[in-house]
């Protein structure tokens, strides 16, 4: 009999489930179910129900089981990735009470002011947290919950993330390991304990909503009885204690060790490494998380990656072949045109207000190519602005590991290797959130059976790389981008004035 162990990657736009043969070391089942936000919500607002997740999660895992031939007995642990930060609130009977608010939402810039300013500024903020409190993280949602909803607000029993609520779908548990919990701004990094300013700061009650926290190579549970029946599953299956996307997107890839980067090209763009010690930015710039296997995780994410390149892609009606194509045709620098790609705010840099600007816009750039070389471009290099924040508090890349869809573009990977200045390598299971999801319940599930095993042992077994896929910088374009790159941290500045007035005008009521 065969041992199987799944991985589930729940995110904005679609939840996938894979199923992997531990003895094998190979993917023998996968499917995906896609899904949207909900419509017509005011500007700024990003929500999904829960529910929506959940569903989509047991039919991926039933597709994956049937295409790996899976029987019951076979499977032996799950492991949950999640997208960072959503607010997911539940009643005392264990009910979502309203749509979750999501990482993406930057309707709760008013509340992140709130809350720093109580805790006396930014700094005296990283100081408390480890971490400036950003618009995408859970603590301003569960303020906004609290100033403009207070009659959901006080049916508010326990406050989840995104994956929490599927292992507590799963198992009938509701906790939170440390990795996605530094998301929330709520977690002192430094010490993995909820921090008591930041939530006097929110609400001096709200200790009592937030569930028991967990390291990150405990199990939540075993599956709850009605569950498994619905999967097709036994009971007795462990559920690990999973994470943040993020964190599973390291384990996925093998950043289990420092010395190790990844960056996650996809809906977002995150760039990650490993570290032994927290790696706390005092300008707040670099997120000080904690990762999912008991070690820490400074992150850069930026909201706007295939967000950019796909609109500009459906715009001018290209295909993915056609829209890389007509990419390649225009000069490196797209004859200067830059975009500063902040459609949906941004967080690094921290513009909420932010908007899309092209600029260079004349005659001889007006066309498709120039249009989607700049989309590329411009991503990669506001992605590049945080690498080389994470540089200057001393992590320094040499070696990229690319995942997500931007990934897999042969000439994206150039402009990543050439904007970055680094080695760029791909993964040969490219799915590295649903795949680091897995290997961390192999991991859960072996020691829970009394193996001494470290995360670095799984991951050095499963991990490989794509030789053929190694890119490396070409030094005729390097000097290049460099220059592009401080022509759009001038303009980002400069126009932040410009954003906060924009704002303004477009949410006027009438």
């Amino acid at each position: 009999m065969r041992t199987l162990v799944i991985g589930i990657d729940s995110g904005t736009q679609s939840t996938k489930a894979l199923v992997l043969d531990v003895t094998k070391k190979l993917v023998v089942g996968s499917a995906s179910v896609a899904y949207g936000l909900l419509p017509d919500l005011p500007p700024g607002a990003k929500e999904q129900h829960p529910h929506t997740w959940r569903d989509a999660t047991a039919k991926a895992i039933r597709a994956a089981l049937k295409q790996a031939k899976a029987t019951p007995g076979e499977v032996k642990a799950i492991g949950v990735s999640g997208q960072q930060h959503g607010f997911v609130p539940l009643d005392k009977a264990g009910q979502v009470i309203r749509p979750a608010k999501l990482w993406c939402d930057t309707a709760t810039a008013a509340e992140c002011e709130e809350i720093t300013e109580r805790l006396g500024g930014v700094r005296p903020t990283i100081k408390v947290l480890g971490n400036a409190v950003l618009p995408g993280f859970t603590a301003s949602k569960i303020l906004w919950l609290r100033k403009h909803e207070p009659q959901n607000y006080a049916k508010l029993a326990t406050v989840l993330l995104p994956h929490d609520y599927l292992n507590w779908w799963l198992t009938g548990r509701a906790v939170m390991e440390y990795g996605d919990a530094s998301g929330t701004a709520l977690l002192d990094v430094r010490s993995r304990k909820w921090s008591a300013p930041v939530l006097k700061a929110i609400d001096p009650d709200l200790a009592e909503k937030l569930p028991p926290l967990i390291p990150s190579d405990q199990p939540v549970g075993t599956l709850q009885p009605a569950t498994a029946k619905s999967l097709g599953l036994n009971p007795d299956v462990l559920v690990s204690a999973g994470g943040g996307d993020n964190m599973m997107g390291a384990i996925g890839t093998g950043n289990t060790r420092p010395g190790v980067v990844t960056a996650s090209f996809g809906t977002s763009g995150t760039i990650y490494a490993c570290a032994d010690e927290p790696v706390v930015d005092p300008l707040g710039e670099i997120a000080a998380f904690c990762d999912s296997t008991n070690r820490w995780l400074p992150l850069l994410c930026t909201m706007n990656v295939t967000v950019a390149t796909e609109m500009v892609r459906n715009d001018f009606e290209l295909t993915h072949a056609a829209f890389e194509k007509a990419a390649a045709k225009a000069p490196p620098g797209a004859a200067g045109l830059v975009l500063l790609p902040y459609l949906e705010g941004e967080r690094t840099p921290n513009v909420p207000d932010g908007t899309g600007v092209f600029f260079g816009v004349r005659p001889a750039t007006f066309q498709a190519a120039h249009f989607a070389r700049a989309a590329m471009e411009g991503v990669t290099l506001g992605m590049n602005y945080g690498l080389r924040r994470l540089a200057d508090l001393g992590v320094k890349a040499t070696q990229i590991r690319a995942t997500g869809g931007g990934a897999n573009s042969k000439f994206w990977r150039q402009l990543m290797a050439d904007i970055f200045q680094a080695e760029v390598v791909t993964l040969k299971v490219g799915e590295g959130a649903a795949f680091g999801a897995a290997l961390q319940a192999l991991w859960c599930w072996r020691r829970h059976l009394g193996q001494a095993l470290r995360i670095e042992d799984v991951t050095d077994a499963f991990v490989t790389l794509n030789p053929s896929e190694t890119t490396e910088p070409n030094p005729a374009h390097t000097a290049l981008y460099a220059e592009l790159q401080a022509l759009q941290d001038e303009l980002s500045k400069a126009l932040r004035p410009a954003f906060q007035r924009h704002r303004a005008l477009v949410t006027r009521p009438g």
